[in-house]
């Protein structure tokens, strides 16, 4: 059985006396091709370090035609079977292998002639004696149906590094704590409020992470702390990243932001560039937004939960939460997507209860405007912001706790 391996490093599942320091098969693949890269790089070079000598071979997976998969397949089976030539441990890691992509994904990979070769060289690798050889694969979604995946899981180690989505409600926290990570290793200070800020505009995206972090890097030289106004100036919103910053700007009661935005959203809907996308999706969105701000409004008010500094602490809150002051229904229930409600919690007081109850009216009105007439939806959903957001936030925004 392999030892599988997931985003935050927590095993899943069994491991049966194989480990990385010691198998000489080992996969690392999943969807996130960054921390693919990452833990590729880091292994090998953890390999090397204990194999030592310098005979030790790093294979290009690269493949965009069936000729160049055969030719990349044939290189690493003459790499394993040939000796070091001063003798010692043969290490070889095929690097950024495509061709064992699902076949939907990869025109090489969905070949034939290929299968048929990944198959042929992992019967090859079921016998082979592994006596001071070690071959380290690195591959992006490679398929977990093929038998040489099934291989690794039998006879190796396969560490699955799977990519964060919107759909994940975690995603913003954990992209907010790797922001942090980045920085901090980078020599720089910086703020939970600075990395969250970042998170919320790279999305979740850790190749961008990771490129937005060296802009800043490049920026800040010089200077020790990264400031919100460091991330304003370089930082570009990610295109994933933008319905979440439309909810974002209500709930900071931005609206210059907000309306920016939102012209951006709809003119990818009228583009067609997300077919996914649409304004009653938007308008949901709010929906979603202002309701979670009630519910976090009307908690602070009875003294269950107050603004915590990090989301950490804030998940302590929650956990303290009794079940029945909450919404039974999961789609109303803010536990279902914790982060979004802890920024819910930090922007209410930004409203008072009368004005997010009356949003809440203008949303339904604006629902059905939108689903029952023939108005511009634009319109509606600009003025909409206009009517909600209305005046500059921090008049008469501060909540007193009971209990």
């Amino acid at each position: 059985m392999a030892r599988r391996v997931g985003k935050a490093g927590e095993g899943e599942g069994a491991a049966t006396g194989q480990t990385v320091e010691t198998t000489p098969l080992m996969l690392v693949g999943g969807d996130d091709d960054l921390a693919i890269q990452q833990r590729a790089r880091a292994t090998w070079e953890a390999w090397c370090r204990a194999a030592g000598g310098m005979d030790h071979e790093v294979i290009e997976g690269t493949a965009g035609t069936v000729g160049e998969a055969l030719a990349i397949v044939g290189r690493v089976r003459e790499a394993i079977q040939t000796l070091p030539f001063f003798g010692g441990p043969k290490l070889v890691w095929l690097k950024d292998c495509t061709f064992m992509a699902d076949e939907r994904g990869d025109r090489a990979s969905g070949s034939e002639a290929v299968t048929g070769a990944l198959g042929e060289w992992a019967a090859e690798l079921k016998a082979f004696d592994w006596r001071d050889v070690r071959l380290l694969v690195s591959a992006l979604k490679p398929d977990k149906r093929r038998v040489l995946f099934k291989l690794f899981e039998q006879r190796g180690v396969v560490e699955w590094f799977a990519g964060l989505s919107a759909d994940d409600k975690e995603w913003a926290a954990k992209v907010t704590a790797e922001a942090t990570r980045l920085l901090q290793a980078s020599g720089k200070a910086v703020d939970y409020e600075v990395a969250e800020e970042l998170a919320q505009r790279v999305g979740p995206n850790l190749r961008a992470l990771s490129n937005e972090v060296e802009k800043l890097m490049a920026y800040c030289h010089g200077r020790d702390r990264v400031t919100a106004g460091d991330v304003e100036a370089i930082v570009s919103r990610q295109k994933q990243a933008q319905a979440f910053g439309l909810g974002e700007m209500l709930g900071e009661r931005n609206l210059a932001r907000a309306l920016r935005m939102l012209d951006e959203e709809l003119w990818e809907i009228r583009a067609r560039i997300d077919k996914r996308k649409s304004e009653v999706g938007l308008l949901y969105g709010m929906i979603s937004k202002v309701r979670s701000m009630v519910i976090a409004r009307e908690l602070m008010q009875a003294g269950l939960i107050k603004p915590a500094a990090t989301y950490g602490a804030f998940s302590d809150q929650l956990k303290r939460l009794p079940p029945d002051v909450l919404p039974s229904d999961r789609q109303y229930n803010p536990l279902a997507s914790p982060y979004p409600f802890y920024r819910a919690v930090q922007q209410c007081r930004n409203y008072e209860l009368p004005e997010l109850v009356r949003a809440m009216e203008l949303l339904l009105e604006a629902n059905r405007r939108l689903v029952g007439s023939d108005a511009d939806e634009a319109r509606i959903l600009q003025e909409l912001l206009v009517q909600i957001i209305g005046r500059a936030p921090g008049r008469g925004g501060g909540v007193t706790s009971r209990g």
